[in-house]
């Protein structure tokens, strides 16, 4: 299973440095979902993080700042990816860039064509966004043998459920509020994830 962190929507104290926490301990893909910041304070924080680490750096927002910070990830949240312009995600494809998306409904991932992979949520009760329940039916499987990209279980992932996402036939799991509600366990929470992953997968 893949593990990716997704970034706190908001500013978090002293976030440069935990991001490279994260990266220092294992991390392999960071998303910088940052909905509310200008090109600004986005760019002020890539700035901070370890260059090192800028490649595995996905932008949600203000995609022209891969060519600047030599990302090699693009992600389209899916109101963007709806209205998204297909020769631009060819000619994005045919430049290196490596796509991702969001969906809601598992049955759109036969329309992502020019994804790598896409985030399915709420697959659990949201940590960070309370109210936020699951979508999934109760006994909810991914077909093992799918076709498309890979689908990353994104809502209320935490170390406790990690197991039952691979029973589910998930690629991988996204977190968020497992690492952002408590900003100095941030670290300490990413490794016991990442370990309980690694030991899931064969």
């Amino acid at each position: 299973m893949e593990l990716i962190v997704i970034s706190a929507p908001d500013t978090v104290p002293d976030e440069a440095q935990i991001i490279n926490r994260l990266f220092g301990a294992g991390l392999q893909r960071f998303h910088l979902r940052k909905p509310g910041w200008d090109l600004d304070q986005c760019t002020n924080l890539i700035t901070r993080i370890d260059q090192a680490y800028h490649h595995a750096v996905v932008c949600h927002q203000h995609h022209g700042l891969a060519k600047v910070f030599e990302m090699h990830y693009l992600h389209y949240p899916e109101k963007d990816r709806i209205k998204s312009d297909q020769l631009k995600l060819n000619i994005q494809l045919k430049e290196g860039y490596r796509l991702s998306t969001s969906i809601h409904d598992v049955s759109d991932t036969s329309s992502l064509k020019h994804f790598e992979y896409t985030f399915l949520s709420p697959v659990f009760n949201s940590i960070s966004k309370p109210g936020y329940q699951s979508m999934l039916p109760a006994g909810f499987c991914l077909d093992s043998n799918k076709s498309g990209p890979k689908i990353i279980a994104l809502g209320g992932v935490d170390v406790s459920n990690l197991t039952l996402l691979k029973k589910m036939n998930f690629d991988g799991a996204a977190v968020l509020g497992a690492i952002w509600q408590d900003p100095k366990q941030a670290v300490s929470n990413f490794i016991s994830i990442k370990k309980q992953t690694e030991q899931l997968n064969p």
